[in-house]
């Protein structure tokens, strides 16, 4: 079966090779897509049931899409998207929404805690619908923001991780997404047909000015030096410890002995 595009062929390799770089999907894995209906996440949908229907690797998808509440959202188009195309779906009606203002803190955005409640509810639909992994739809775009937003405004030396194990080690959350660029998700969605539907959260997208900033600066310094991205992405797996001021990765006498050892 041949690739629908050089498009979708290209976003195949990406996505295989962060499959078997970091064991994102194993035989009989059930992985559940968090279906946001955002470019991304439509992109991960569509390219996985692609790469399903070809592997090797038996697995299943399912798409879930946690509707916060808010007035307008089309959760009817998100619907209809997959009946079109057979995909298994569930979505999970939240009042998210309404809870924003009494547990939101001073110092927090709105989009930072509407994440995390919407993970909680992946985290509770995962066990419902009987998945091995949830698959969360971050590109290599966030990845490398992250890294800078930590850096620049959280003084962490941080990303995020393509498979990452939950704290109480009962989830497995994988981001197949690690090796494309946001604009070829874009380009991907659009060229599938997928309709794009915003959160219709009222202030979503004003209160993330720092990752904006980051976004910005990015793609001047990627247009004065392409490549720049991918260099920063592959520095995320080309870690020198040695060469990092945190004593827990280079303790003060773990060195004096290696010192010692050297002069001896």
């Amino acid at each position: 079966m041949a690739y629908g595009s050089d498009l979708e062929a290209r976003l195949a390799r990406r996505v295989t090779r962060a499959i078997t770089t970091f064991d994102l999907i194993e035989e009989g894995d059930r992985v559940m897509v968090g279906l946001s209906g955002g470019k991304d996440s439509w992109a991960l949908m569509q390219i996985l049931d692609v790469l399903r229907r070809r592997s090797p690797v038996r697995f299943s998808l399912i798409a879930v899409n946690v509707d916060s509440g808010y007035d307008g959202y089309r959760h009817d188009a998100i619907a209809g998207a997959c009946d079109q195309r057979g995909w298994e779906y569930r979505i999970e009606h939240t009042s998210i929404g309404e809870i924003m203002d009494d547990v939101l803190d001073a110092d927090a955005t709105p989009c930072s805690l509407c994440a995390r409640l919407r993970r909680g509810v992946l985290y509770r639909l995962a066990a419902d619908v009987g998945a091995t992994k949830i698959a969360l739809g971050h590109h290599a775009d966030d990845f490398v923001e992250t890294l800078l937003l930590n850096l620049f405004f959280a003084g962490s030396l941080k990303a995020m991780p393509a498979r990452l194990v939950s704290d109480d080690r009962r989830h497995v959350v994988i981001r197949p997404l690690v090796y494309v660029a946001e604009d070829e998700a874009r380009a991907y969605t659009r060229a599938c047909e997928l309709p794009v539907i915003g959160c219709c959260c009222p202030v979503c997208g004003d209160l993330s000015l720092k990752r904006q900033r980051i976004k910005r600066l990015l793609i001047d310094l990627d247009r004065e030096h392409p490549g720049l991205k991918q260099s920063m992405l592959k520095a995320l797996g080309n870690v020198a410890p040695r060469h990092l001021l945190d004593n827990r990765l280079n303790p003060p006498a773990a060195l004096r002995a290696e010192a010692a050892a050297v002069a001896s």
